[in-house]
C-alpha cells in the first residue's frame, strides 16, 4: 500500500517531527509513505501539483496538510473522483468530510489559539497591550488560532489589542521585517502572541536584535529547538504546543484503515496545551515536543 504524505512546507521543525511520526506509522503498518510537499509554505501552485502528480499516479491514498483552505479543494475532489481517499491533517480544508475527503486530523486549533490568550492575560495580569502578529491569509490552522486568541483576549476589558490585522509571512525572515516595521508599536506594547514556528522564531529573533526580548511577555506556538532555548532563557514566556509526531502517526493509520474498509471518525482532535520552562522536564511533554521518540 502506498500512501503520499503532502505537508505544507518541509523546512520548519514542525514537519521534520510530522515525517518522523509518518515513517514510524509506515513501520508499524506495513505500508510504504511517500514523503513530499512544497519547500515554503506560501507555494500553492506547487502543491497543488504534487496532488494531481500522486492523484495521476494512482496511490492507495493520499494525507495532505492544505497550505490554503481554499485552492487545495479542486486537485482533492479530483482524488476523492478517482477513488483516491484522502484525509487532511494540520490544517482544514473548504471540503466537506465523509464526500470530499475521508476525516481531518489535527488539533484544536481555536482551543489552541485560546489558551495563548489566556495564557498572555494571566501573564500581564489582565492588564496591557498587545500585539498579534498574525501568519498568512488563507491559512486555516493559523487563522483558528489567531481567532481563539483574539476571544480570549476580549475576555479582559484591561487589554487593549494595538495590532491584530498584520501578517508576518511563511518564513521567519519575512516576520523579521514585518515585526521591524511595526517596532514602534511593539515597543509601546506589554505583550505579544504568533501562532506559529516561523512568525514566533521571527518575532523573537526581532525582539533580541532591539533590545526587547525578555522585556515584554511573549507567548508564541510549536517547539523547535530555537523557540525552546528562548522558553529556557526567559525570552520566550509561555508556548503553546501542538503533538505533530501523533497526529502523522493518526493521519496515516486513519487513511490506511479506510482502505481497509473499517470505518473512521471524521474528526480526531490529536491535543494541545500551554507550557513554561518549568514543564520542559515532564515526560508527556517531551514526547509532543519531539524528544525521546524512542
Amino acid at each position: 500500500m502506498r500512501i503520499a504524505v503532502i505537508p505544507k512546507g518541509t523546512t520548519h521543525a514542525f514537519w521534520q517531527t510530522v515525517e518522523a511520526g509518518t515513517r514510524k506509522a509506515a513501520k508499524d503498518l506495513g505500508v510504504t509513505v511517500i514523503w513530499k510537499g512544497p519547500l515554503k509554505e506560501n507555494d500553492r501552485a506547487h502543491q497543488i501539483a504534487i496532488v494531481e502528480q500522486f492523484v495521476t499516479e494512482g496511490v492507495d491514498g493520499i494525507v495532505l496538510a492544505p497550505l490554503d483552505e481554499n485552492a487545495l479543494v479542486r486537485p482533492v475532489r479530483a482524488a476523492a473522483m478517482k477513488g483516491i481517499p484522502v484525509v487532511i491533517f494540520d490544517s482544514a480544508l473548504a471540503g466537506e468530510v465523509g464526500k470530499d475527503f475521508v476525516s481531518f486530523v489535527a488539533t484544536d486549533n481555536m482551543e489552541g489559539g485560546r489558551l495563548g490568550g489566556e495564557a498572555l492575560a494571566s501573564l500581564l495580569g489582565g492588564r496591557g497591550k498587545v500585539v498579534l502578529m498574525r501568519y498568512q491569509v488563507g491559512s486555516a490552522s493559523t487563522t483558528e488560532r489567531e481567532e481563539g486568541f483574539l476571544q480570549a483576549i476580549r475576555a479582559y476589558p484591561g487589554i487593549e489589542v494595538l495590532v491584530d490585522n498584520q501578517y508576518g509571512g511563511t518564513t521567519s525572515g519575512e516576520t523579521l521585517q514585518k515585526a521591524e516595521e511595526l517596532l514602534d508599536v511593539i515597543r509601546r506594547a506589554d505583550g505579544v502572541f504568533c501562532p506559529n514556528e516561523s512568525s514566533t522564531y521571527g518575532m523573537l529573533v526581532a525582539l533580541r536584535k532591539h533590545g526587547l526580548a525578555g522585556r515584554l511577555k511573549f507567548v508564541g506556538f510549536d517547539a523547535s529547538d530555537e523557540l525552546l532555548a528562548g522558553l529556557e532563557a526567559g525570552e520566550v514566556n509561555a508556548l503553546v504546543i501542538q503533538n505533530p509526531l501523533r497526529m502523522a502517526y493518526l493521519a496515516v493509520q486513519t487513511v490506511v484503515e479506510h482502505i481497509q474498509g473499517k470505518e473512521v471518525p471524521p474528526r480526531i482532535d490529536t491535543g494541545v496545551r500551554v507550557i513554561t520552562r518549568e514543564d520542559l522536564s515532564d515526560p508527556d511533554v517531551r514526547q509532543m515536543i519531539g524528544r525521546g521518540l524512542e
